[in-house]
């Protein structure tokens, strides 16, 4: 039998022997808080690894020792996001900042240099902003429109470029699709690392991945995500995921052991059971996208269009997009013509498309990245970054495109209606 190459085919039954569990087909819930020994010997063998004390040897496994550490929900799950990132090893968290701050928390020590990109989610603006900042840890940001050379000049004006320990990237970046060059940050990496051992290069891939993109094949150290978006996908769970080589995912999982940030077995056999259809519902996500751009782009009330499938061809944009992803995606962001009164009231009157944060779910839906997600960005930040009163982002899900896009023209109608009448 020809081996199985593709890792939508894995997704059913990858890292499961249904003998060791009375023969059902799909992974049962193991809800227990703890594992039994066959000996002493055995369980001092599972912690020496566990807590780091020990490599693993060649084809050794860890054992089972107590679902704080490992639980073979949680383990199955993380074999098959291995799949997808041709990854050494994943940790999956009880939510996207838990995977954030772990990584960050783990590759910083006080008097450390971060340098990150803009914009990125609220919630990872406000941590590397405000507790980095409480813990001694300098953050610097950069925009996707500066170049290498312009990047290393911010570096070096710090003071502080020896002191340079993580590059921490979103792209896309939410809620603008703005594109950073993963390789360009490699090469800023590398650029410094004459000063240190190791200068480390973390991407937060939730708008791509792991189906239009894989981070860890342009030279990223560790893949993040907010596993609550597309891998999760139905709204009903809060998890996140980090994935790399097996050194610094022991790193990773050594705090997450005890910092106890990891999700439950429940948790992890609904991302199981996400994970058999996310090749298939992204793409329809994007298929559905692609039709909502196009009639968003022709719109009167659109004054700007932020989409990957509309980049300028001739844009530096589009040359990494063309590169670093396969799918123009199923994120969208778009100005209204007006400002906050205008986007509320197109907000208002969306049915189909629910009001409400988050992305990647089989619903679609709609939010004020300005007062919603981003609110905690200072207005020179979100002014330099586009995140205007205007700014609407849209999640596109499963439906029927000819159902979502009438239900934008009817929120558009009312908002028109609203300005004749003034």
């Amino acid at each position: 039998m020809k081996s199985v190459t593709h890792p939508e085919s894995h997704m059913m039954s990858y890292g499961y022997k249904p003998e060791l569990s009375e023969g059902a087909i799909k992974p049962p819930v193991f809800q227990t808080s703890t594992f039994v020994f066959k000996t002493a010997e055995e369980g001092k063998s599972y912690f020496e690894i566990a807590y780091g004390i020990r490599q693993k040897e060649q084809d050794e496994e860890l054992g089972l020792i107590y679902s704080r550490i490992n639980n073979p929900n949680l383990e199955i799950l993380e074999n098959r996001l291995c799949l997808w990132e041709k990854a050494e090893d994943c940790a999956v968290f009880e939510s996207g900042m838990s995977a954030i701050s772990t990584v960050l928390l783990e590759f910083l020590k006080p008097g450390d240099l971060l340098l990150y990109s803009m914009p990125t989610y609220g919630g990872t603006d406000h941590f590397i902003t405000h507790f980095l900042k409480k813990v001694a840890v300098e953050a610097i940001g950069f925009t996707p429109d500066q170049s290498k050379e312009e990047i290393i000049e911010l570096v070096q004006s710090t003071g502080k470029a020896d002191r340079l320990a993580l590059v921490y990237i979103e792209t896309p970046a939410n809620p603008t699709n703005a594109l950073v060059d993963i390789e360009m940050c490699k090469e800023i990496c590398s650029h410094f690392e004459g000063k240190r051992d190791h200068i480390y290069l973390a991407v937060d891939n939730t708008y791509m991945g792991p189906i239009w993109s894989n981070p860890l094949q342009f030279g990223a150290d560790l893949v993040l995500y907010s596993a609550t978006k597309y891998i999760g996908g139905h709204s009903d769970l809060i998890a996140g995921a980090v994935l790399g080589n097996a050194e610094v995912m022991t790193r990773v999982k050594v705090l997450r052991t005890f910092l106890g940030n990891m999700p439950s077995p429940h948790t992890c056999w609904l991302l199981l059971r996400s994970l058999e259809t996310l090749k298939v519902r992204m793409e329809q996500q994007a298929r559905n996208t692609k039709y909502v751009a196009d009639f968003l782009a022709q719109h009167p009330a659109v004054s700007k269009l932020y989409y990957l499938g509309a980049l300028d061809p001739a844009s530096r944009a589009h040359e990494i997009h063309q590169r670093q992803y396969t799918s123009s995606g199923a994120m969208i962001a778009f100005e209204i013509d007006g400002g906050e009164e205008e986007a509320f009231q197109f907000l208002n009157n969306l049915n189909l498309i629910k009001l409400a944060v988050s992305l990647g779910s089989t619903e679609s839906l709609a939010q004020h990245p300005a007062s919603m997600t981003h609110i905690g960005l200072s207005q020179d930040l979100k002014d330099r970054i586009g995140i205007t009163e205007g700014l609407v982002r849209l999640s596109i899900g499963v439906e029927n495109h000819e159902d979502l896009i009438a239900d934008i023209s009817y929120a558009f109608s009312k908002v028109q209606q609203k300005v004749a009448y003034i």
